[in-house]
């Protein structure tokens, strides 16, 4: 079956002329600062593809305050509205973070009432040690490499309106959980959950991460593009890295630059592209919108689930 048949394909034009009045919440320097490493985004892409998602995004919860309204009517008793939450999810290196967080500061400016927070699911990978004490370090960012238990149960905590709940904070620098570090979830009323997995069935659960999203976006690009922007990337950091000891990233930074290249590309043969094809690109049809990428990280089509 086609997988993009339960879906409407529409053109970057067509898409940019859904919503035409809205005026982009943020500036091109606000812009440039919460952007990616090696992304490219510009205010025109805010006005073309992110004002017209947003406004969709608002008639989902339009839809879904609705429902939640419905239901206390039905049991005669006023029931607390539940966090709508959003997850973006793709592939390593294609853009996703800058989704995520572009969308918590433009949903955030558009509903000045609601709180809007964003986590990702880095936050739940095992530590460095227990990778390693499990044999599994070289599968990291593998369903395996997650603490799946500990993020359902925070995301049902989400959704039950519990307050000041604690996730453990991650590095990319250290490239390890930090230590008795965390970020506080606040009782928000749209949380973005960002994350390579957010869409996955893993084995063994009865509940998925997905059954507590209220709208989702998959982020997506040709393969080889991707695998283009990941060592574009992985060069950056090593740029950024390299008078900093305590960087992951800081022996390749100051050793021979081929060979960290070539230790970059084994990472993604090995394990990205064996993450892509196996876990996360079978994900990109239970999406609610997929964003596609051509080359500069362009969104040339958007395709939006039909039912």
């Amino acid at each position: 079956m086609d997988e993009t048949a339960n879906f409407y394909r529409v053109s970057r034009k067509e898409w940019q002329s859904f919503y035409r009045n809205g005026v982009p919440p943020l500036t091109n320097d606000e812009l440039q600062q919460i952007k990616s490493v090696n992304d490219n985004i510009s205010l025109q892409d805010v006005q073309d593809i992110y004002i017209p998602l947003t406004h969709l995004i608002n008639i989902y919860i339009k839809e879904y305050e609705s429902l939640q309204l419905s239901k206390g009517l039905f049991m005669q008793k006023f029931a607390t509205p539940s966090p709508f939450i959003i997850g973006v999810a793709g592939s390593v290196a294609v853009g996703k973070s800058t989704t995520a967080r572009l969308l918590q500061m433009m949903l955030s400016r558009i509903f000045k009432r609601k709180h809007v927070q964003l986590i990702t699911t880095d936050g739940f990978l095992y530590p460095t040690k227990t990778l390693e004490e499990r044999d599994i370090l070289d599968r990291k960012g593998f369903p395996e490499s997650y603490d799946m238990e500990k993020l359902l149960n925070f995301l049902n905590a989400v959704k039950n309106g519990e307050d000041d709940l604690k996730i453990p904070a991650y590095s990319h620098e250290s490239y390890d959980i930090i230590p008795d570090e965390f970020e506080t979830i606040t009782q928000p009323d749209i949380l973005i959950v960002e994350g390579i997995n957010v869409l996955q069935l893993p084995k063994n659960e009865q509940i998925y991460v997905s059954d507590f999203f209220d709208f989702s976006i998959y982020v997506d690009a040709d393969e080889e593009l991707i695998e283009s922007w990941y060592l574009e990337r992985f060069e950056a950091l090593l740029d950024l890295a390299k008078e900093d000891k305590t960087n992951y990233y800081y022996n390749y930074a100051n050793g021979p630059r081929e060979e960290a290249l070539d230790f970059a590309k084994d990472v993604w043969k090995k394990v990205n592209a064996e993450n892509l094809a196996s876990f996360i690109l079978p994900t990109r049809s239970r999406a609610d919108v997929i964003l596609h990428k051509t080359e500069h990280h362009v969104i040339d089509e958007i395709f939006m689930r039909k039912f």
